[in-house]
């Protein structure tokens, strides 16, 4: 075996084993991602160094990462008036490097991933929805061998990773005839998604598979407008979340969600939310969600609302963008994030139903759940969207040496 071949072996064992790895090591999946990524970056650059440098700037010409990078832009912008400008950069210095890696790992490793990957892949997720439930059900005995705190929702970070990637991974086994193992993936990643205590993963799960039968349902348009439609909703509605959930949802459903803290929740959205109101413009700065409540605009808000504000972040990343990135902030996430639909919907079946069906995943699981900054989500997701473009369908557009094109 060549250099290269090593390498993307390397990476390729690296990418399938990350959803297995987080089970074992719930904040795993970001070393696990930069390694992957450096091998493939490392193999490119043995075989063509002077081809790595136009599949990296090429995507960033598109529409959608434009957007995208206005939006990091703005974000760095932010920094000049964080109140806690040391806080801000721990905080870009846990989110950068991941990103960088999903980025390099995305657009490197299709065409380079080893014929063996998605199969190991999906053993490697069968392995941990099983363990998630296993362990679960037998009072968290492998936590306890490992030595980690022996809660239940340390199984939360992998059954979200599960969310993410199964559903690519199926693709590709699926597209590699290797339906029986994309049916095993499906399923496994179900088992650990519905036995954790996550309610956000299984918001996800729901989200992900009904997205998903519209897509393939619905004509192209139809399905690609409610997408749109419920992004644009997440966004606009982020802000006020709290108070139209405070006024519509009943006793009943508090009582059915108590496990998911539904009533601190809807409490902590109508803090976040009242301190957007007070100052919608520009934000409190990057980074500044983990002390928020010593932030200036928290000190104008009554006393009663700045009681949650100390609670780290909104658990709902729209609206943390909302309050650290103010309303440029949120239009250019809207923005990237209705020009990645458009590209979506140039894909073909069931690509196309794969990739809305991620996407409505994602932002279910973004609009009730963790920092948005976090890295292991960031890599979760970087990991998904390697699949994804690791299974381009008969419509796609192929350079000379087989790979498909950003």
């Amino acid at each position: 075996m060549t250099a290269p071949g090593r390498l993307y072996t390397a990476g390729g064992v690296l990418l399938a084993v990350m959803p297995l790895a987080m089970v074992l090591a719930n904040r795993s999946s970001p070393v696990v991602i930069g390694l992957a990524a450096l091998a493939f970056l490392s193999g490119r650059m043995l075989e063509d160094r002077a081809g790595v440098g136009r599949r990296l700037l090429a995507p960033l010409t598109s529409a959608p990462a434009v957007a995208a990078l206005a939006f990091l832009g703005w974000s760095l912008v932010s920094l000049a008036w964080s109140p806690f400008p040391a806080a801000s950069l721990r905080v870009a210095g846990e989110f950068l490097p991941t990103l960088a890696a999903a980025y390099l790992l995305a657009c490197l490793a299709p065409g380079r991933i080893p014929a063996f990957a998605p199969r190991l892949g999906a053993v490697a997720v069968a392995l941990a929805g099983l363990l998630i439930a296993i362990d679960l059900a037998a009072d968290l005995v492998l936590e306890r061998a490992l030595g980690h705190r022996a809660a239940a929702f340390v199984h939360n970070r992998p059954a979200l990773t599960l969310d993410l990637v199964a559903g690519p991974l199926a693709l590709v086994l699926w597209r590699e005839r290797a339906r029986g193992l994309a049916a095993v993936t499906l399923v496994f990643a179900a088992l650990g998604v519905l036995r954790s205590i996550s309610g956000a993963a299984q918001l996800g799960l729901l989200a992900g598979g009904a997205m998903f039968a519209a897509g393939r349902l619905l004509p192209r348009r139809t399905g690609i407008g409610l997408a749109g439609l419920g992004l644009g909703l997440a966004v606009a509605l982020a802000p006020v979340e709290g108070d139209l959930l405070a006024r519509t949802m009943p006793e009943a459903a508090h009582e059915r969600l108590v496990q998911s803290s539904s009533r601190a929740r809807v409490a902590i959205a109508r803090s976040f939310g009242a301190a957007v109101a007070a100052d919608p413009w520009r934000g409190t700065g990057y980074g500044t969600s983990a002390r928020f409540a010593e932030t200036p605009v928290a000190q104008t808000l009554p006393p009663e609302m700045r009681v949650l504000l100390g609670v780290g972040h909104p658990h709902n990343s729209f609206l943390q963008v909302w309050a650290e990135l103010g309303l440029p902030g949120a239009f250019l996430a809207a923005l990237t994030l209705m020009l990645s639909l458009a590209r979506i919907a140039r894909l073909d079946q069931p690509d196309r139903a794969t990739a809305l069906g991620l996407v409505a995943c994602a932002a279910a699981i973004a609009f009730v759940e963790h920092n948005g900054w976090a890295a292991w989500w960031t890599a979760g997701l970087g990991a998904a969207i390697t699949w994804m473009r690791a299974a381009p369908g008969p419509g796609a557009i192929l350079t000379s040496d087989g790979d498909d094109l950003p």
